[in-house]
């Protein structure tokens, strides 16, 4: 069979799929998890378009996919992350690999080498979504299985910012835009919505509050170590009268909070590879004002659906004039650019270019051996 020949055939058949979720939060996620609501997007997608799709997540996850887990429950209900037991998740399903067509990893480290290996020894595509910054550890880490995994990033910075890495394709987060209810209006306040910590900028949106004298109310994360120590150094003084930490919240009460939201504040310090907040924000008709970093110039359309501004004066002066935010333009962008439907076509096109360059790599290595 020539190169063209196996095209043809991939471009028609349906796949059998393995997708890896990290193993420390169901899919989808009761409350934080953005990998895992990516994940369960992708999953039940796949299913409904007549993939056999096999999910590798914690046990207590919900899925049209065949569900298969080395844990009962997430392991975060009774200990930390560890590197034991994102091994034993990633040895249940990389031991399973015969059965797949498509290995698509999510999870840590130790999961992405022992997808390399399986790579190699199999000749069975794995592809690998980079889902954090490019610093220095995963730079170094990527580069050395570079040669094995085939890559797919969730925006154009976090692709450039690998320099040398070799992408499969460039695919952006999504949402599924129905499960976001729409406001025209708000009701006045202010909304921050990210983990407590230096990286996400929740101190500066408590600033901008405090010197505009708005009220603010926050979501997120502060169970680990060092976010409690950031929040009580950083939030916890200020809270009260105006401010409000809402604490972590489920998915119903959080769109609830989006949707009357006068904007959302993403005071980013870091270069963010993608940020679902603003997308989750935007489908309810808010607007998001954030500080240019990663991600942020390809999700906002600026003076639009927000403003990108440079630091937080900046973001003040932007909430002065946020009501000229047309909110329902915020909710057309999200439609158009970051919809479900598109997001799990562009995985089917990713999955089958996969299957031709390893399919197409074996053809010609026969071919080479003089065996066509």
């Amino acid at each position: 069979m020539g190169i063209l020949s196996v095209m043809e055939e991939i471009s028609s058949q349906k796949l059998k799929i393995a997708i890896i979720s990290p193993p420390w939060f169901p899919v989808p996620p009761p409350g934080y998890g953005g990998i895992e609501m990516i994940v369960s997007l992708l999953t039940e997608g796949l299913c409904r378009r007549q993939h056999s799709v096999t999910l590798f997540a914690s046990g207590d996850s919900i899925t049209q996919a065949r569900l298969i887990s080395a844990f009962g429950e997430a392991p975060h209900k009774r200990l930390k992350e560890n590197i034991f037991l994102e091994n034993l998740h990633a040895l249940t399903a990389y031991e399973r690999v015969r059965e797949f067509d498509i290995v698509h990893d999510h999870n840590g480290y130790s999961s992405r080498l022992l997808g390399a290996l399986t790579s190699r020894l199999f000749n069975k595509p794995v592809i690998s979504t980079l889902h954090g910054p490019a610093d220095k550890q995963s730079v170094s880490f990527f580069s050395s299985v570079a040669s094995d995994l085939l890559f797919i990033a969730i925006s154009k910075a976090q692709r450039n910012s690998y320099a040398g890495l070799d992408f499969l394709a460039t695919i952006p987060n999504a949402i599924k835009i129905d499960d976001y209810p729409f406001s025209e209006s708000s009701d006045g306040y202010l909304l921050f919505v990210g983990r407590m910590n230096e990286e996400k900028g929740a101190h500066i949106a408590v600033s901008i509050a405090r010197r505009l004298g708005r009220k603010l109310i926050m979501v997120g994360k502060s169970s680990e170590e060092h976010e409690k120590d950031y929040f009580d150094d950083k939030i916890r003084p200020y809270l009260g009268g105006k401010i409000e930490y809402y604490g972590e919240v489920d998915q119903a009460v959080k769109l609830e909070l989006y949707r009357k939201a006068e904007c959302v504040l993403f005071p980013i310090q870091w270069p963010e590879p993608f940020g679902l907040v603003m997308i989750e924000s935007m489908a309810c008709g808010t607007p998001v004002i954030a500080i240019r970093n990663g991600s942020v110039p390809e999700v906002i359309e600026h003076g639009r659906t927000g403003y990108i501004v440079e630091d937080e004066e900046g973001m003040i002066e932007a909430v002065e004039k946020i009501g000229s935010i047309d909110r329902s333009a915020c909710r057309r962008l999200v439609a158009q650019e970051y919809n479900e439907e598109e997001f799990i076509s562009r995985h089917e096109r990713a999955y089958r270019d996969a299957l031709a360059i390893s399919q197409g790599n074996a053809v010609l290595e026969v071919n080479a051996h003089g065996k066509i």
